[in-house]
């Protein structure tokens, strides 16, 4: 396993998974900043590390008349102020070659989304920056496919490698996720994340919209949690039935805490136990 430091959170070997939490998108600075600091203080008080992640411009969006975000500048200008502010690691998504300079000076960890986890050009001026990538598993991607997009990033000399499973298409606007994924594409070496709230979307399943199923993330996390997992990437937001992107699979603020707490019980079970040290050689 190649641990990955982000300042001073790591993720891999035996450590404590690392949350990774925030709204889909950035639609107001206040409302943000509400968010990142009620997640940094529930993390604080049990002990778990927090990257923080909202999404600038959310370019993969259904429609073309849905709401992306508030934009590269203004958003990336809202993300450097709550890294300063509540010092958090800050986590974003890039769409396009001409984002990755400007999310550099800024982000902490560069993220691919799903949909361009093939983009060559796009994993290699990532790569060539030298930051930590995520790099998430496209939603019609096996587990193994996933190594392609990794020796990409891996041919410009960067291994500060996340590998994240979100979930894979199974029949029209729904997603299932594969647990042997997560065993599988730790197995290569690098720490991987689960994305429980994306994986319980429902692509396309409202319309112009995509639709999901909140009621299953405790589920599928507590399940990721038992497989020795590195990460969990939750989407939160304070009224998810009023946000303006992913709100249906987005988790409630006010249940967060309660929740992280049961799954890092279960994150601790497995890693005392010793059962995952194989992947750790």
């Amino acid at each position: 396993m190649r641990p990955v430091n982000v300042g001073s959170v790591s993720f891999g070997g035996s450590k404590q998974l690392v949350l990774i939490a925030g709204p889909c998108a950035i639609e107001d600075e206040n409302l943000t900043l509400r968010i990142a600091e009620g997640l940094k203080e529930l993390t604080q008080t049990l002990g778990c590390e927090l990257i923080f992640k909202a999404s600038y411009d959310k370019a993969n969006r259904t429609s073309v008349t849905s709401f992306r975000g508030l934009g590269v500048e203004r958003g990336l200008r809202i993300l450097e102020r709550i890294s300063n502010e509540f010092e958090l690691p800050i986590i974003s998504d890039i769409h396009d070659v001409s984002q990755v300079a400007a999310a550099a000076d800024v982000l902490d960890i560069l993220q691919i989304p799903a949909f361009l986890s093939r983009q060559t050009d796009l994993l290699v001026a990532a790569g060539q920056t030298g930051k930590p990538i995520n790099l998430k598993k496209g939603q019609f991607l096996a587990p193994w496919d996933i190594e392609h997009g990794v020796n990409k990033i891996v041919s410009t000399g960067n291994e500060k490698i996340l590998l994240t499973e979100r979930g894979v298409s199974f029949g029209y606007n729904n997603l299932v996720v594969d647990m042997r994924s997560l065993v599988i594409m730790r197995e290569m070496g690098y720490p991987v994340i689960f994305d429980a709230t994306h994986s319980v979307q429902l692509p396309g399943g409202a319309g112009g919209s995509s639709s999901g199923q909140r009621e299953y993330v405790g589920s599928l996390s507590r399940a990721a949690a038992a497989t020795g997992i590195d990460g969990l990437f939750w989407e939160v937001h304070e009224d998810p039935d009023r946000a303006l992107c992913d709100g249906a699979n987005s988790l409630p603020l006010a249940q967060v805490k309660e929740l992280l707490k049961q799954i890092l019980e279960f994150d601790a079970i497995f890693k005392q136990s010793g059962i995952g040290e194989k992947s750790d050689d």
